[in-house]
């Protein structure tokens, strides 16, 4: 066991009604949390109240959700895929905050139809290049996320999801490592 655990914000992107978006995260909060190197933040986005508009006004929420961001070592986004995109809540979620993501490395965790959320992946890649971040290559995605799952919220698939999982939450640790090191020797500016 590590002493030093480092945190992972789970950001759970759709604020929908009706959404699959706590099926999907809940599980993978699970992986995260069986990881012995990690302890988890699991963001929902439907329970915050944040500004909706920018540029935003400061308010508790928005405090707080910032500090959560700025606390997280590292993030992994759990994504829809709507209309070949990702969620416009999202969008606004990631825009709030700036430096909070800088040098910190993003995982992704997509569901959808046939594509699983990939398209909303890669251009989710692109927006966090641009704050900085680094995004780990690895990918957890859910193709027909409807069928993958059980009643009870477990991929029916028992060891894909699981061992995709695994590759990604190491990606994590091994860049949140790395750049939690490089900060620490020279500060990002």
């Amino acid at each position: 066991m590590f002493e030093d655990r480092l945190r992972v914000g789970i950001i759970v992107g759709s604020t929908r009604e009706g959404r699959f978006a706590r099926t999907v995260a809940d599980w993978f909060a699970d992986q995260a949390w069986q990881h012995p190197e990690l302890e988890v933040d699991l963001i929902d986005l439907a329970e915050l109240d944040l500004p909706a508009v920018m540029p935003a006004a400061e308010t508790p929420q928005l405090r707080e959700f910032t500090a959560r961001l700025g606390a997280a070592d590292g993030f992994a986004v759990v994504t829809p895929e709507y209309n070949h995109g990702y969620p416009a809540a999202l969008k606004g979620a990631i825009d709030l905050a700036y430096a909070e993501w800088q040098t910190k490395p993003v995982g992704f965790v997509s569901y959808g139809g046939i594509s699983g959320g990939l398209r909303a992946v890669e251009q989710l890649r692109q927006v966090f290049a641009e704050l900085h971040a680094v995004t780990v290559r690895d990918t957890v995605s859910f193709h027909g996320a409807g069928e993958c799952f059980d009643e009870e919220g477990n991929p029916r698939d028992t060891t894909g999801p699981a061992a995709a999982a695994k590759v990604l939450l190491d990606q994590l640790v091994w860049w949140a490592r790395a750049t939690a090191e490089a900060r620490r020797r020279r500060p990002y500016s």
